[in-house]
């Protein structure tokens, strides 16, 4: 029997050691400047998306053609279109669509890819099929892809969605995939078919819970991703339909009046940069925290 001398000694022993290892966890945070910048400015972005619009006097549709095309002023703090309405507005409305046509994207695409990762791993004769056929789409262009399946659905923001979902799906099943046929040849989850441990049970919360660090990782590049996407399938005319504002639409408006109104280009652009630059500094973060080898260097 353990006397209760020693289950205290062992319960303070449990708390520090779990005090070290939070304290660790907080200094190897502190030390990833990318993950820190990254989520910094992608927050900030996201609060301007939300709470941006209700700050500006202006309508996003209103025209007013008498000021069309004026340059950055005390007025128009990023001038205004070859419509007259604010660009800076029309910018944060625009956030609003093309973030949240990427975190859509990433979302469907991380649990559509979860499932079809997972159950190819597990099943052999799914395997087949589906990694086949998760081979055949990965040998498309993406933007291709997604350019030919928006000419079948149509210009919305709806099939925006679902054509970058279906192009970025096979990406994550794949990866998962892999992650899931490394850890079913662990011995523990032998132990759990020994057990006779039904397959759905082994799969959802033994597997599936130790490939989350591989797929958060790679939610946040597809998240970048799907935003340059979307930008490019508005651009090219066949995403988001004006006069509904993104990022996308303002640039394809923008360069047809380049020499004109530099701002129509440089300002949505540099919105996309920011953007994008931010989600991959996330994600190389959440790479360098989540890795394995990382923690056993920095404990080194």
């Amino acid at each position: 029997m353990v006397s209760l001398q020693e289950k205290e000694e062992i319960r303070n022993i449990s708390k520090k050691l779990k005090k070290e290892q939070h304290a660790l966890q907080r200094q190897r945070l502190k030390a990833n400047y990318g993950l820190l910048i990254g989520g910094t400015i992608f927050i900030l972005l996201v609060l301007l998306a939300l709470v941006g619009p209700y700050l500006t006097p202006y309508d996003p549709y209103k025209m007013v053609v008498v000021d069309r095309l004026l340059a950055p002023s005390s007025t128009h703090l990023l001038g205004t279109d070859e419509f007259g309405r604010d660009l800076m507005t029309r910018i944060l409305y625009g956030a609003r669509v093309s973030i949240g046509v990427g975190l859509a994207v990433a979302v469907l695409s991380s649990v559509l890819g979860l499932i079809i990762g997972l159950y190819a791993s597990f099943y052999k004769a799914l395997d087949h099929v589906l990694m086949r056929t998760c081979d055949g789409l990965v040998a498309i262009p993406g933007i291709l892809l997604a350019i030919a399946l928006m000419a079948a659905l149509g210009a919305s923001a709806t099939n925006v969605i679902i054509s970058l979902t279906i192009v970025f799906t096979p990406n994550i099943a794949r990866i998962v995939r892999s992650s899931a046929l490394v850890i079913r040849e662990q011995t523990y989850i032998e132990a759990m078919q020994a057990q006779g441990a039904s397959k759905t049970r082994i799969i959802w919360l033994h597997i599936a819970p130790n490939t989350l660090s591989p797929l958060l990782v790679q939610a946040t590049f597809i998240f970048a991703e799907a935003i340059i996407s979307e930008a490019a399938l508005s651009f090219l005319g066949a995403g988001i339909p004006a006069p509904e504002p993104s990022w996308g639409n303002i640039l394809q408006a923008g360069k047809l009046v380049i020499y004109k109104a530099w701002w129509m280009v440089v300002c949505p652009a540099t919105m996309v940069v920011l953007t994008v630059l931010s989600l991959n500094l996330l994600g190389d973060g959440l790479r360098d925290f989540l890795d394995p080898r990382t923690k056993q260097k920095s404990k080194k």
